[in-house]
């Protein structure tokens, strides 16, 4: 038996909102009975934008019928642009917390919502018919695209196979697809540290000559100019050559024998934290 804390159990044996909304304005409908899991929302708008109403029907088992309450709660009195923003760690805070074996309920719930923001715009679903099997399906027991298994592991940080098992059940059956799973989870994260890195070469660079000297300005006068009057210095940026910021140590800050420490030590490492790494200052 799963060890489920009060609150789980308090919405799985008293659910709240369930049934369907009559005359809903939004209809989400995720998961597959076959797989285990499926979940139907619906949703009555307000005039002013609001969720007046939420009702939730599910098959699954206890975690699925808590989430499905939880998120009724949740997104009531909501505007559809603030329910939007709701994701699986929403849910699951407002439940204390779930067995890792259950967090993909809480995306099942995440997921329907999603949908019947979709529904209530007009737009097509994320998860109807064809899109939500959109990419090459690594998990033939439950279904799951390397898609899927990207978008679970972005939206929460996952970064082993047991993780995405539990999120989305991919590689839970036969685990014929785990070091396919595996192997998905590397190249994601892999790729994302050489994406992240390669602005970090370029940012400062690529900035126009006014926002560098704007950009530059701001972070003396707000953090570096501050610091060093306290001591009775001051400074005066002079000129930008490329990722070389030169500057002016004036006050006591022109005489001090330390001055150079106070350059590379203070006023460098505050342009590097607070714009790029790049940048090499330089004094006159």
């Amino acid at each position: 038996m799963w060890d489920y804390n009060n609150k789980v159990m308090d919405h799985f044996l008293h659910p709240r909102n369930v049934g369907e909304v009559e005359g809903a304005d939004a209809t989400g409908d995720v998961g597959n009975i076959t797989c285990g899991d499926a979940l139907k929302l619906t949703l009555k708008i307000g005039a002013d934008g609001r969720i007046e109403e939420a009702k939730f029907k599910t098959f699954g088992c206890a975690s699925a019928i808590a989430s499905s309450s939880v998120l009724t709660e949740i997104v009531k009195g909501m505007t559809l642009e603030e329910a939007a923003k709701v994701t699986n760690k929403d849910i699951v805070d407002v439940l204390g917390e779930l067995p890792e074996e259950k967090l993909h309920c809480s995306v099942m719930g995440m997921e329907a919502l999603q949908a019947a923001i979709a529904n209530y715009k007009g737009e097509t679903s994320p998860f109807e018919g064809d899109a939500d099997h959109e990419g090459r399906i690594v998990c033939k027991c439950f279904g799951v695209t390397d898609t899927k298994i990207r978008k679970v592991a972005l939206e929460n940080n996952l970064h082993k196979t047991e993780d995405i098992t539990n999120y989305c059940k991919a590689g839970g059956a036969c685990g014929a697809c785990l070091d396919s799973i595996q192997e998905i989870l590397d190249g994601l994260w892999k790729e994302k540290a050489e994406t992240a890195a390669e602005p970090e070469k370029s940012a400062f660079a690529g900035m126009s000559m006014v926002q560098r000297v704007i950009r530059v300005q701001e972070v003396i006068d707000k953090t570096i100019k501050p610091m060093l009057e306290s001591d009775g210095g001051s400074i005066e940026l002079v000129d930008i050559k490329d990722n070389v910021v030169i500057v002016r140590l004036k006050g006591r800050c022109a005489v001090c024998p330390s001055s150079h420490v106070t350059l590379k030590h203070t006023v460098e490492d505050q342009l590097r934290e607070f714009i790029s790494k790049e940048i090499v200052v330089e004094s006159i």
